[in-house]
């Protein structure tokens, strides 16, 4: 192998060893840009309030209202919605339901044929959960099955609902609907004009709104609330949901009470 000269070896070594530097990037500006853009934040626009389209009796345009954005134009978490709704469900069942177990069956406590000799199976009793007439096992008994949502969250799960059917274009207000005379012939007209005919409608009404629920009340498909008793289930169950000008304009009130 030939051999290589001390000095050309030195030479390598020491260009081996020579440090390569990294040009320093100063990134201070840059931060002090991205703290400013997290302090100063833009409004949101949930805040502010939406314009609706408002109908009348006839089914013809009568112009727009503004209605708060906190409602129909929220956040839509689909997963906080499904909660609400499993909530209100679950709330509904009355837990009941109750079986029998050997313990509590009518039958006599002695024991039906001797342990041994006979051929068959041991057995203690007749009212074992093998034989009929016997007892249940792990059968349903009474239970509390209610579940709790907050306050916060309920009104949120609301909100997004609402603010889902919105950008559907399922929502529709409708003005003068109070003054309709208390029949179910006019109801129907209405619902006919607005091509809801046939269609799940959830009608919210304010709390005077006597002559409208007298007049659609034997509709099919027509659910009928105050807009005090709107929950997350009833909206989104129907495929589309109604309110009276007057209830859209106390929604604020009810709902966004003493908050800024």
């Amino acid at each position: 192998m030939p051999r290589v000269s001390k000095k050309i070896t030195e030479s390598v070594v020491v260009k081996k060893a020579v440090p390569v530097k990294k040009p320093v990037i100063k990134r201070v500006a840059k931060k002090e840009t991205v703290a400013a853009e997290v302090l100063v934040e833009a409004p949101r626009s949930a805040k502010k309030s939406v314009s609706m389209k408002v109908i009348d009796v006839s089914g013809k345009d009568a112009g727009t209202m503004q209605a708060p954005g906190e409602i129909f134009s929220a956040n839509v978490n689909t997963v906080l919605i499904a909660q609400a709704v499993r909530v209100h469900l679950a709330n509904q069942r009355a837990g009941t339901s109750s079986t029998k177990t050997r313990g509590e069956v009518t039958g006599s406590t002695r024991k039906i044929y001797r342990q041994k000799g006979t051929g068959r199976a041991r057995h203690g009793g007749i009212r074992a959960p093998i034989f009929v007439g016997g007892g249940i096992v792990f059968g349903p008994k009474p239970r509390d099955h209610s579940l709790h949502l907050t306050k916060k969250m309920t009104k949120l799960a609301l909100f997004g609902a609402l603010s889902a059917k919105r950008m559907e274009n399922a929502i529709m207000v409708v003005s003068g609907m109070e003054k309709m005379a208390p029949k179910t012939k006019d109801a129907a007209k209405f619902f006919a004009a607005s091509s809801l005919f046939g269609k799940a409608v959830l009608l919210v009404t304010d709390n005077k709104a006597e002559n409208v629920k007298k007049a659609a009340r034997n509709l099919p498909n027509v659910s009928i609330v105050p807009f005090t008793q709107l929950s997350t289930y009833i909206v989104t169950k129907a495929d589309n949901v109604v309110f009276l000008q007057e209830a859209v304009k106390m929604l604020q009130g009810h709902f966004l009470k003493g908050e800024k």
